[in-house]
């Protein structure tokens, strides 16, 4: 038996700018992950996170990432949410706590909260990773040393728990278009 709130979402409007779609306000909304503005981050891969500066998810955050091989999906880290990863195609290392596990296509890994971690591209192409993190307002951060992070180019030298800190060697993302390294692109 269906049930009626008397509520209508409304669609949100997708906005286009050189780098591709980005919701401009509330709503749902249908896109082709193609067809979004994506991210360049200058070394730790390519990214969308499938929402716009005016029109962020509040309770739950996704993106997919792009890794070449060699290249971190960013620096080695541990939150106050959890988070969920798939990897859609490609290899990767995972770094979870202190320990190096080879990802391929299909394996999923699942990060409790404050559980240390990051991804590595590896293998001979591009690895595509979808992320999936719950958003809690005011959450934990820290960025700890670990050397397996560091001989990946993907960790801290000294631990901080601010990300322009932990960054800064990689500087800004950039909106960039969906990069020809994706699947059907």
């Amino acid at each position: 038996m269906a049930t009626s709130l008397g509520v209508v979402i409304a669609e949100a409007p997708l906005e286009r700018n050189d780098s591709g779609l980005y919701p401009a306000g509330e709503g749902w909304f249908v896109v082709n992950a193609r067809d979004v503005q994506w991210f360049d981050s200058n070394g730790l891969g390519f990214y969308t996170p499938f929402e716009g500066e005016s029109a962020r998810f509040s309770q739950l955050g996704f993106n997919i990432g792009i890794l070449r091989p060699g290249e971190p999906s960013c620096m080695y880290h541990a939150e106050g949410a959890q988070e969920d990863f798939l990897v859609l195609s490609g290899e990767c290392l995972l770094i979870v706590e202190g320990q190096e596990r080879h990802l391929k296509a299909w394996d999923f890994v699942h990060c409790p909260p404050m559980t240390r971690h990051v991804f590595v591209g590896a293998g001979d192409g591009p690895c595509l990773l979808l992320g999936a993190g719950a958003r809690i307002s005011g959450r934990a951060l820290v960025y700890p040393v670990d050397d397996a992070a560091l001989r990946h180019r993907a960790g801290v030298e000294k631990e901080t728990s601010e990300g322009a800190e932990a960054y800064a060697s990689y500087g800004r993302p950039w909106p960039a278009p969906c990069p020809p390294e994706f699947p059907g692109s």
